[in-house]
């Protein structure tokens, strides 16, 4: 099955960078939609953004602007680029992935499944 394997994460000053990657593995034949979620201690787990295997991304309304999702299809890699840090961007950073495009044989299909990485914590002060 897939894996997710993420890096990145770190301490950093507020105003800050930090860029995380999150690489899938398990199916050479597919590529991936990635999401971002992120857990701050005493709250609920949210989203942050998404890039799906066509390029189109979203962003929730908190860090549109400062971060940049992109990816690298051929290694199945998404990355976070997250600038102007801020100590509210302190959490738990989580991949995901919720569908894949497979090949099987000669035939492409959108496969559904939900994958998440173990966490990355990314802490600003």
């Amino acid at each position: 099955h897939v894996q997710l394997v993420e890096s990145g994460g770190g301490s950093v000053q507020a105003g800050g960078s930090l860029r995380l990657s999150c690489t899938a593995s398990g199916f050479e034949s597919c590529t991936y939609d990635m999401s971002w979620y992120r857990q701050a201690s005493g709250k609920e787990r949210e989203f942050v953004s998404k890039i799906k295997n066509d390029g189109t991304t979203s962003y929730t309304e908190a860090v549109e602007g400062g971060f940049t999702i992109s990816q690298n299809n051929a290694k199945n890699t998404s990355f976070l680029q997250m600038n102007s840090l801020k100590p509210d961007d302190t959490a738990m950073y989580y991949c995901q992935t919720d569908r894949g495009r497979c090949k099987f044989g000669s035939e492409a299909k959108n496969v559904r499944w939900n994958y998440w990485g173990q966490g990355t914590q990314v802490t600003v002060s």
